[in-house]
Order: structure tokens, then sequence, then C-alpha cells
């Protein structure tokens, strides 16, 4: 049984960082594409980031130069680093594995605001 555990959100001001993670369990971690999407209220859910299982990645535009995804060395987890936050990113993330019919995380809040 596939489990995708989100951690790291929280409230910040503009201009701070947070780092998400997504621990995955119950899979072969690095043969799948990792994403974080992310759902902000009366919006649709949107990719911000993925990583496929050959290490490229794509972004969101809005979040380029910002954020950065990337998987730990010795352990399935997939990160989200995102610098420079602006009030419109805040929404729910969530951790993806495998496109939008593969297994979804339960989401963790991002609210940024001063």
């Amino acid at each position: 049984q596939v489990q995708l555990v989100e951690s790291g959100g929280g409230l910040v001001e503009p201009g701070g960082s947070l780092r998400l993670s997504c621990a995955a369990s119950g899979t072969i971690f690095n043969i799948y594409t990792m994403a974080w999407y992310r759902q902000a209220p009366g919006k649709q859910r949107e990719l911000v980031a993925a990583t496929s299982r050959n290490g490229g990645t794509n972004y969101l535009d809005s979040v380029k130069g910002r954020f950065t995804i990337s998987r730990g060395n010795a352990d399935d987890t997939v990160y989200l680093q995102m610098n420079s936050l602006k009030p419109e990113d805040t929404a729910i993330y969530y951790c993806n594995q495998n496109g939008l019919a593969g297994y979804w995380g339960q989401g963790t809040q991002v609210t940024v605001s001063s």
C-alpha cells in the first residue's frame, strides 16, 4: 500500500522560506515521477514542480527561480524548497506520485502572510 506523507507547511511572512517534505512508503520510489501540486481556495489544483525518474525537473512558471524540487539521496523522500514566498503561494500543497491517476498525500497547508 503506497503512502505519501507530507510535512513542513506552516505560516511564513512574505519573502520567507519553507521546505516541504514528502515521505513515501510501500512503493519503488525511484522509478516514478514525483511531483508537488497545490490548490488555493476557489481555484483548481495546479502542478507546481515535478521530478522524473531520470532526474529531469519542470516547474510552474510563477515559481521558477524560487522553488526547487529534489529527491533525498538515501531515503524515499521528495522535497520542495520554497524561497522568496509570496502571498499568492498560499495553498494546500500535495505530494503526488505518477500523475493525476497516481497516489496522493493528505496535503500540507502553506500560508504566506504578514
